[in-house]
């Protein structure tokens, strides 16, 4: 698991009026570390040109340096059209410092209106960042994004590029592909790109693209790590379609020796989201274009909106942990007893049982030493009712005891079938929490005929042990009425004298503050919390999983479903501050997801979706329903979640 984190003080570079050449934009950044700070490389949008460009910006490329990775200052153009076949514009620059030479790659623009007979890509080289004093075209065909290796692969100099990104008959898709050569100078002659040409597809790494309907380009220059070459690349979801495109940034790892191998790589980790990447001359765009590591720390440099620069970072270890293919369950480690509840018998549990509630609790006076967890599972028979039935488990894998009959059933008008003798009904997915001397349950309410709702009920901790469940307290809904509300949680602590209460609202996670839990008081403001985040893993829906734990510093951690386009549920996590309501952090990739037959498979297929959990030393027990049909337990360590979201 990881967490990309924006550079607080985006946008770390804008257009400056007085500048002409700069006027109009200052994006896709291409960052390099130097003693004594950073260097920037950015493209740079000017005033139309009346004689060159008269219906479109003019793009050059700027420079400008920061001691600290943040203030920017000494702007100055660095690369301007000159030659025949980059004289309408000089986009986006990827900078390497290679062999003792500064060598920029940037998409030359050699004639108007733009298109792929025209966008080719090119190379200045220079002895300082601020002088470049010779020029080459690389490219004969249509290519952008070519960027400089920053030292040698097998004795080889790599430069690799996005060949005929501009949609063509002939060439109706985008290859990513590496050239080598034992000079530089090579990638200069026409003949040498006459004859890779030929052979593209030796030259490609393997395909990215999920759909034909999809885009990549390259991204920033190649990092090099221990577990091999990162590239942070640019995909775009829906590319043809104007109205679906998204705009998103991914990483993939290449083997050190042969990069044309790709190792792994990870779904969308950063989408517009802020309002420096959402609004500008071309909304809703992340493109990548620059990378570093300091410290431990990969940032990633970025153009957002094609407006302005803007920086993100993530913990290089956390990232790479991520990439590594030995490791395919992710973050939490799956029980070998899985799946540790299965429907049995004829009767209440005899179709489906998943999605439990888990309260860590003493054992009752006459009970054995040590805690026991209760699992309050979701349990439906024949008639698709939903119950809730019990089983306790001492070492939180094993079960050691399960009652034959549901503790908890359908009680009110609300809850109880009104469709069909055979349709959905009762009381759906439960969470619990223990505040003080009281359990308090929430779940979803469903009578089968009007939306569901949020409902809850209560029992003293004392009744629960001695198994009185006849005192469950009378339930009521807690939601609004006629909105369709789900995935009830309170938080196991008032917040300034009130209940926090987290439910899901159109697709997202919502918190109100109840001065008390009673029948009168219904949630009615729906505070965002957490919201869907569109082109990655959670794009569609979230919602919460387990009540949240309080961890160190009094902050808390969430636990949360989300679900992608293709609906698949998986898991993800986010660090809330005191007051349960400020996300801190939250994980750019899921941190669960299915894997197994019995997730992949069952009445709803690609399904993990926990409603509980406990802590036991360093250990978090995630309790999780399986494609809608059985529970099953996972395991991972609570100091590597709240270190990757620190």
């Amino acid at each position: 698991m990881f967490v990309i984190r924006r550079e607080l003080r985006n946008p770390i570079l804008a257009p400056q009026r007085e500048r002409p050449w700069e006027s109009e934009a200052t994006f896709n950044p291409s960052a390099v570390r130097v003693e004594d700070g950073v260097r920037i490389f950015y493209r740079a949008l000017g005033n139309p040109s009346a004689l060159q460009t008269p219906s479109a910006e003019l793009s050059t490329i700027g420079t400008a340096f920061s001691e600290d990775g943040v203030h920017f200052h000494s702007r100055q153009q660095a690369i301007a059209p000159q030659e025949e076949w980059d004289r309408f514009g000089c986009e986006d620059p990827r900078v390497t410092r290679f062999e003792g030479k500064w060598y920029c790659c940037y998409t030359a623009l050699g004639g108007y209106p733009f298109g792929p007979g025209n966008i080719k890509a090119a190379i200045a080289v220079g002895d300082s960042p601020e002088h470049f004093n010779e020029r080459h075209l690389i490219t004969p065909f249509n290519a952008k994004a070519s960027t400089l290796f920053p030292e040698r692969v097998g004795g080889d100099v790599v430069l690799m590029l996005t060949a005929h990104t501009d949609w063509t008959q002939d060439h109706p898709r985008p290859t990513i592909a590496l050239a080598r050569a034992k000079r530089v100078e090579d990638f200069y002659d026409p003949a040498y790109w006459s004859q890779w040409h030929e052979h593209l597809a030796d030259h490609a790494i393997p395909e990215l693209r999920r759909t034909d309907s999809d885009h990549i380009e390259v991204g920033a220059p190649p990092v090099l790590t221990e577990k091999g070459w990162l590239l942070i690349y640019s995909y775009i979801q829906e590319y043809y379609d104007e109205k679906k495109r998204i705009f998103s940034v991914e990483a993939a790892l290449l083997d050190r020796d042969d990069p044309t191998k790709l190792i792994s790589r990870t779904e969308s980790i950063l989408v517009p989201q802020e309002y420096y990447e959402t609004y500008g001359l071309v909304p809703r765009i992340v493109f990548p274009s620059g990378a570093t590591v300091t410290d431990g720390t990969l940032e990633i440099w970025y153009g957002g909106a094609d407006t302005v620069c803007a920086k993100a970072s993530v913990k290089l270890r956390d990232l790479l942990r991520a990439l590594d293919p030995e490791r395919p369950a992710r973050t939490f480690i799956r029980a070998e007893e899985n799946p540790i509840l299965t429907p049995q018998g004829d009767g209440f549990e005899s179709r489906e049982v998943m999605n439990a509630a888990a309260i860590d609790l003493p054992p009752a006076p006459h009970g054995t030493d040590g805690s026991s967890v209760y699992l309050l599972y979701r349990a439906m028979g024949a008639d698709n009712t939903s119950t809730v039935g019990l089983a306790v488990s001492r070492d939180g894998v094993h079960i050691d005891e399960r009652l034959p009959a549901p503790i908890y059933e359908p009680r009110a008008d609300f809850e109880r079938k009104h469709g069909k003798p055979d349709g959905n009904s009762g009381c759906e997915d439960p969470r619990i929490v223990r505040m003080g001397d009281t359990l308090h349950m929430t779940y979803t309410a469903y009578d089968g005929v009007n939306v569901p709702g949020g409902a809850i009920s209560s029992i003293s901790v004392d009744d629960f042990l001695a198994r009185r469940f006849d005192r469950w307290s009378a339930p009521f809904i807690l939601t609004p009425p006629g909105i369709d509300d789900k995935d009830l949680a309170l938080l196991p602590e008032k917040i300034g004298g009130k209940y926090l209460l987290y439910h899901r609202i159109n697709h997202q996670i919502c918190a109100d503050l109840l001065d008390d839990l009673s029948s009168d008081k219904r949630a009615s403001r729906g505070i965002e919390v957490l919201a869907p985040r569109l082109g990655m893993w959670d794009s569609a829906k979230v919602g919460i999983a387990a009540p949240p734990f309080k961890v160190a510093g009094g902050k808390w951690l969430m636990i949360y479903h989300g679900i992608s386009r293709h609906a698949t549920y998986r898991l993800g996590a986010a660090l809330l501050a005191e007051d349960g309501l400020t996300v801190l952090a939250r994980t750019a990739d899921p941190i669960f997801e299915p894997l197994e037959r019995y997730e992949q498979e069952g009445t709803v297929p690609n399904v993990v979706f926990s409603c509980g959990a406990v802590i036991r030393d360093d250990s978090l027990l995630l309790y999780y329903g399986g494609g809608d049909d059985v529970l099953g337990v996972a395991t991972a360590s609570l100091a590597h979640i709240i270190d990757a979201l620190s």
